[in-house]
């Protein structure tokens, strides 16, 4: 259960960041780098997110449906 709620915890950051950047696009017209940093962070939680799932998969906590890692 603790996984789970870590990873929902991790999907709610990567549309806050998507939120963010939108309303720095908005906000700044694209002048300053704030939308740049906010989709940066939101590549990189996605990548940690993946990892993460990654991990817990091959280590049992969570159960894929229908595919098994090896």
């Amino acid at each position: 259960m603790f996984a789970k709620t870590i990873v929902v915890l991790i999907l709610i950051g990567i549309i806050v960041s998507m939120g963010s950047a939108l309303l720095f696009l908005v906000k700044d017209h694209g002048q300053k780098d704030r939308m740049v940093r906010a989709l940066s962070m939101r590549i990189g939680l996605s990548i940690g997110l993946f990892g993460l799932l990654y991990l817990l998969a091959w280590l049992g906590y969570i159960t894929p449906h229908g595919v098994t890692p090896s």
